[in-house]
């Protein structure tokens, strides 16, 4: 069954070492001022400033993967948690829960061509693109780009690691269409290499 371009973010699906039981999360803070809304599975930036922000493909180092954050929410008057931060609305700044672990793995949507990603690629590198959000449930629309897999280009955010395949016949599974989805490890993330920002 061919697969659609239905692009979810990245969704961690494990740990390079095999353990379980941890989402390898820690929490950073995005400034009350930045007007950039967040989705539940968009890759994050650090700052200089020492706040992360939603990160833009290319070859910025990122941090890691927001899941959620919580925020003193204006017109309610409460702290709510939120699978986004949609970009205003909060007193101080927002406490953004983002997976930083350098062993994490995460599963992803291929997109950018209707080529699938192959056993071939696995251990290249790729970027990603950020996608059309889901601004109701709060869930990213991000997904690597099949166009800029490279093995060579260490600034790539994401390494290849493999293929999901199962189970058979589940979007996603079908490797020989495009929007195949895989699994991917951070590349160039804060973790994984010696500059800080």
């Amino acid at each position: 069954m061919a697969n659609t371009a239905a692009p979810f973010g990245f969704q961690l699906a494990g740990f390079l070492d095999g353990r379980t039981g941890s989402l390898g999360q820690q929490t950073r803070l995005i400034a009350n001022a930045d007007s950039t809304a967040v989705y539940s599975g968009d890759p994050v930036t650090s700052l200089s400033t020492g706040y992360v922000t939603r990160s833009t493909a290319g070859t910025t180092q990122i941090a890691g993967i927001f899941i959620g954050c919580t925020y003193l929410n204006t017109s309610l008057g409460r702290t709510v948690w939120s699978p986004s931060w949609p970009g205003s609305g909060a007193t101080g700044d927002i406490t953004a829960y983002v997976v930083t672990d350098p062993q994490a793995v995460f599963k992803v949507q291929a997109g950018g061509s209707t080529t699938a990603i192959g056993i071939a690629d696995i251990n290249a590198n790729i970027n990603f693109a950020l996608g059309s959000p889901n601004t109701t449930s709060g869930q990213s629309g991000a997904y690597v780009d099949q166009t800029t897999i490279n093995p060579a280009t260490t600034t790539l955010p994401f390494r290849i690691i493999g293929l999901v395949t199962a189970p058979p016949g589940a979007p996603g599974t079908d490797t020989t269409t495009g929007y195949n989805n895989i699994y991917v490890a951070f590349n160039f993330q804060d973790f994984r290499v010696t500059t800080g920002t």
